[in-house]
């Protein structure tokens, strides 16, 4: 990722939060370094703070992208990541398998194939963002 910026002029910059206190302190970073976007990765505990991540983003007037579409639906700009509904059919397949006898250790290890892409024009409007016609003939889900 910082190679594909640095070929277009951009630079990225690296936050982490394990805290409240420190989600919060992000927040405040990206706004004295007057950072254009945020970029919130999969993780559990991200995942865990939704509203809070999503009320700063509003807050500060931060377009912000996220792996899940859960944070689209609670007021976040932007998804894209592999899908749940997949990822829970695979699983599904996976437990029919091993209920018929076959051992886990001779299942193949499976990467996601199928990525949705969600956006929230609500919040882009609240941003001032207008998403082009394009982007929405391609996402999987808009939220309005």
């Amino acid at each position: 990722m910082r190679a594909a910026a640095a070929a277009i002029g951009l630079q990225i910059q690296t936050l982490k939060a394990g805290t409240d206190r420190e989600v919060d302190a992000a927040f405040e970073s990206l706004i004295q370094a007057r950072t254009g976007a945020l970029l919130v990765g999969n993780d559990v505990f991200f995942n865990s703070r939704m509203e809070q991540i999503t009320a700063l983003a509003a807050r500060y007037a931060i377009p912000v992208m996220y792996s899940s579409r859960e944070f689209v639906v609670v007021g976040g700009l932007i998804s894209y990541g592999a899908s749940l509904t997949e990822a829970l059919w695979q699983i599904g397949l996976y437990t029919g398998r091993i209920l018929k006898g076959e051992k886990p250790i001779d299942l193949p290890v499976m990467q996601s194939t199928k990525f949705d892409l969600v956006l929230n024009l609500k919040t882009a409007k609240a941003l001032g963002l207008t998403v082009p016609p394009s982007l929405l003939t391609i996402a999987d889900e808009v939220i309005e």
